[in-house]
């Protein structure tokens, strides 16, 4: 399950479990209540705070987990609630939010990633990837929505058609992520950033955030309906 170490004024959250660092952190739904119990705890502190959200090893996230969803096929509307409501508290979330990606960013990871204010990628290894089109998936309208308020429109047209996998450098390019850095300082750059705007949190970011995003927002939080299995594999 995820845990969360601090540094400083930054709270650190893992996605993998400590010992495991080949999980993928797909999204079970242990996984989301895990989760949000874990931002509900970070939200709750006093003072300066910033989350900072990593992988362990060879994955950030590969998305929905789709062994859950094909054995539970009646949940799926419900499942893609919870997801995109995960993806629309990080993206209106009234701390300073920062990606470390170490790892492959695949579909519903890749979306994940793109709700937090920066990001910062491995430059030698890993992808960031919306692989929808090559697998059959379908995106439900709020994800959609996330990802053309949050990345550069020309970019992420050619990454949904494509289904293109962008490494390190490439995603920086095109604006996927804000930076890159060696293996060994992507969780440290990343900290670095969240640490110099941790006095910025609060009820005024979160409204700043909400603002900004109303309508991705109220996309991301409206009930999906009758969406099949296997065109939804992307979570968004």
């Amino acid at each position: 399950m995820p845990y969360v170490e601090r540094s400083g004024d930054v709270f650190v959250l893992y996605f993998g479990e400590e010992g495991e660092p080949d999980s993928e952190n797909a999204f079970h739904p242990d996984w989301i209540d895990s989760i949000d119990g874990l931002l509900d705890q970070i939200e709750q502190h006093d003072g300066p705070a910033a989350l900072v959200t990593t992988g362990l090893g060879k994955f950030y996230s590969t998305g929905l987990d789709t062994a859950w969803v094909v054995a539970n096929t009646d949940k799926l509307n419900s499942y893609i609630d919870r997801v995109q409501t995960l993806f629309a508290r990080i993206l209106t979330f009234p701390l300073p939010t920062v990606a470390a990606l170490t790892g492959h960013t695949f579909g519903g990871g890749a979306i994940l990633a793109a709700a937090h204010d920066h990001r910062v990628m491995r430059e030698d290894r890993g992808y960031f990837c919306l692989p929808g089109i090559t697998i059959g998936a379908s995106y439900a309208p709020g994800s959609i929505a996330l990802l053309a308020a949050r990345l550069p429109a020309r970019a992420v047209h050619t990454a949904l058609v494509t289904g293109r996998r962008y490494g390190g450098v490439a995603a920086s390019e095109l604006g996927f992520v804000d930076e890159v850095a060696p293996e060994q300082q992507v969780l440290t750059r990343a900290v670095e950033h969240a640490q110099g705007l941790a006095a910025t949190r609060g009820r005024t970011l979160g409204e700043i955030k909400s603002s900004l995003y109303a309508d991705a927002v109220a996309s991301l939080r409206t009930p999906v309906a009758n969406l099949e299995s296997q065109e939804a594999l992307n979570g968004g």
